[in-house]
């Protein structure tokens, strides 16, 4: 009944999702991935801080998906069944109970979450750390098959945990975890040899060595290493921090943690504890340190915590209820209280109104650019993840700098690194002036249309060579004064 309770969950919350539009974060990774597919070059053409193993995958949603919303949901959903799938198999020698209900947790988990949470770069993250988990666990129980079945699931899992690290490098941490399990594993075993751990380093390191060599092919290696060690490392992972135990919607963390420590509880208690529950005991570890590490706060960031978490709350169900209904009543009580939250949040997210008017800001906002530009203009985006890039990848317009975003000018502007962003922008606006400029009005951390003032070089420009003539609920178009 729990599992038919997740199920139908599952596929209302599916059904629910189906209507929803690209919107927030997705959209920027989209029109990177399309100025690449233009000839772009990451992080020399293109100023941004994520990993990229993400720009291709967006890339290949392009290239054989489209660019459209419902695409978007196509491949979120498919992302979503390959996790469910390994979820399942991780889950799978507890039991089908196990293998079911611990996928299907998990896809409640990522539908409740609504539509900003589609295709996150850390919930694309979640089925190469399971394949990762799987492998290793895999290769631990089929040593006695003989050394070549056990090598090629160290392969597969480590070529799972470099396509994780490829698209958030804060995986490294996890991939190594799965390492030290592998040696530690042959050294209690009396393998002498160093072949085991070898072999996993190798798939480990195949994705990003590949993805390096093609950042250095193209000329986008040295520009990402100066963004790394400049800004992302010393200043942007500092920015818009948060408490580190503040979590969204802590409610439903209650009952999810409770089924998978009653679950491992159990498991140790009655000697059933494995590698399996090991192996996904690490993922909890390292998905508590995914979270609070980067420190700012957002649901997204808890994914790899809730992948492993999901394993766990069905394990022992099945066990349990069948030695006696006493034991296993607190266990179903939890999968039920989290199933009931569950529910809540994902019928109130399926249709939050912010994200819809999000969206619409950003197609109103191609269309002010549409009916303007003429072929070649450029448009200069002011903004974060409040709509401007969404409506240039709409509008199908190119900005004359590499600056996708504006908060990188708004922080630690006491800095060299800053001072030579600013530096940047506004050498390359007066060389390559664009016939637009959008300001939207929030900034991000902090800030609105009063943070130019903090920006006198930029501000002077607007003010003197631009003109208003366009402003709405959210953003100010300017257009080049004097301009036929």
């Amino acid at each position: 009944m729990l599992v038919a309770g997740f199920g139908g969950l599952a596929l209302t919350l599916a059904w629910l999702s189906l209507p929803w539009p690209l919107f927030h974060d997705a959209p920027l990774m989209h029109y990177i991935a399309w100025r690449i597919g233009e000839g772009a070059v990451p992080y020399r053409d293109l100023f941004d801080m994520n990993a990229p193993g993400v720009y291709l995958l967006h890339l290949a949603v392009l290239r054989f998906l489209g660019p459209s919303d419902l695409a978007w949901r196509a491949f979120d959903l498919f992302a979503l069944a390959m996790a469910v799938i390994v979820v399942a198999l991780v889950a799978r020698p507890w039991g089908r109970i196990a293998a079911v209900g611990s996928g299907l947790a998990f896809a409640c988990y990522h539908l409740a979450g609504g539509a900003w949470q589609a295709g996150q770069r850390d919930f694309l993250l979640c089925p190469f750390l399971l394949v990762g988990a799987l492998g290793v666990a895999r290769w631990i129980e089929r040593r006695r098959d003989g050394e070549s079945a056990g090598r090629a699931s160290l392969a597969w899992s480590g070529l799972g945990m470099g396509a994780a690290v490829a698209i958030k490098p804060h995986a490294l941490a996890f991939a190594a975890l799965l390492g030290a399990v592998v040696i530690a594993t042959a050294w209690r075993a009396g393998d002498a040899t160093a072949l085991p751990a070898l072999v996993y380093a190798a798939g480990v390191a195949a994705v990003p060595l590949a993805l390096v060599l093609w950042l250095a092919a193209i000329g986008g290696l040295g520009p990402w290493w100066r963004i790394v060690t400049t800004y992302l490392v010393p200043l942007y992972s500092r920015l818009g921090r948060s408490l580190p135990w503040t979590v969204y919607r802590w409610q439903v963390w209650i009952p999810m943690g409770l089924a998978a420590a009653l679950s491992v509880g159990s498991a140790a208690w009655h000697r059933r504890f494995g590698a399996r529950h090991l192996i996904a005991l690490l993922g909890v570890v390292y998905g508590v340190a995914h979270y609070v590490v980067q420190g700012k706060g957002w649901e997204y960031h808890l994914y790899p915590l809730a992948t492993f978490v999901a394993v766990l709350m069905f394990a022992e169900l099945e066990p349990l209820l069948a030695r006696r209904v006493v034991l296993g009543a607190p266990l179903a009580a939890s999968l039920l209280a989290a199933l009931a939250l569950l529910a809540a949040k994902g019928v109130e997210a399926s249709s939050a109104q912010w994200a819809w008017d999000k969206e619409r800001l950003a197609r109103i906002c191609a269309y002010d650019i549409a009916v303007r530009r003429r072929p070649g203009d450029t448009v200069q985006v002011l903004d974060t993840t409040e709509g401007g890039v969404h409506a240039l990848f709409l509008a199908g317009a190119r900005q004359p700098t590499r600056f996708l975003y504006d908060f990188h000018f708004f922080h630690d502007t006491d800095t060299p690194v800053v001072q030579a962003l600013r530096a940047e922008l506004i050498r390359d606006l007066d060389a390559r002036p664009p016939r637009f400029i959008v300001l939207f009005e929030r900034g991000w951390p902090a800030g609105g249309y009063e943070r130019l003032d903090t920006f006198p070089e930029l501000r002077e420009r607007i003010a003197t060579r631009y003109a208003l003539v366009q402003r709405r609920l959210g953003y100010m178009l300017y257009a080049k004064r004097n301009d036929p």
